[in-house]
């Protein structure tokens, strides 16, 4: 009996060893990311990939509304000129802007579709007069080779006629 008690208390102590490991990350999780932001901004390293030296809050600002009517950071960008007109510049002038990007874009995968098609073109035509050339040449050696066998044939039959009148003359073959 007193077996099972103890037993009893050293599982309820795992348990709360569990419960407050479990806790303390919690807590962690949940102060971590404020405290290095802190830790973060009190720092005075900027990265040098930064290109904006503006004054923005770097909290994370959970009450602030998303979108183009948010002017809480107003002054980001003053000091780059590009941004700056990027920033004054109209949706209709984005729009338009982006329209013509794409037309640029589409017009020249366009002329260098043509571009291959026209070399596609060229390297077919040179093939098919390759293959004619060699069609060509084909028959040629056709013809060359049954007149070769016509006169073979003709060899052989007149040869076949000397022999057997030079047979009939005495001639005998001593091989």
């Amino acid at each position: 009996m007193a077996h099972s008690l103890q037993k009893g208390r050293c599982s309820r102590g795992v348990y709360r060893l569990v419960l407050f490991l479990v806790g303390a990350v919690l807590v962690g999780y949940n102060v971590g990311p404020p405290f290095h932001a802190r830790i973060k901004k009190n720092s005075s390293v900027v990265p040098a990939s930064c290109p904006c030296f503006c004054e923005c809050s770097s909290e994370l600002g959970l009450a602030l509304p998303l979108g183009p009517n948010n002017d809480s950071f107003t002054d980001c960008g003053k000091h780059d000129p590009e941004l700056s007109a990027e920033m004054e510049k109209d949706t209709v002038a984005l729009l338009s802007e982006e329209l013509a990007l794409q037309k640029s874009v589409a017009n020249e995968t366009l002329q260098r579709s043509k571009e291959v098609i026209m070399d596609a073109r060229k390297a077919s035509s040179h093939y098919q007069r390759e293959a004619e050339k060699c069609t060509a040449g084909i028959e040629t050696c056709e013809e060359a080779r049954e007149r070769a066998e016509k006169d073979l044939g003709e060899e052989s039959r007149l040869s076949a006629l000397w022999e057997k009148r030079a047979r009939e003359h005495g001639w005998k073959d001593d091989s």
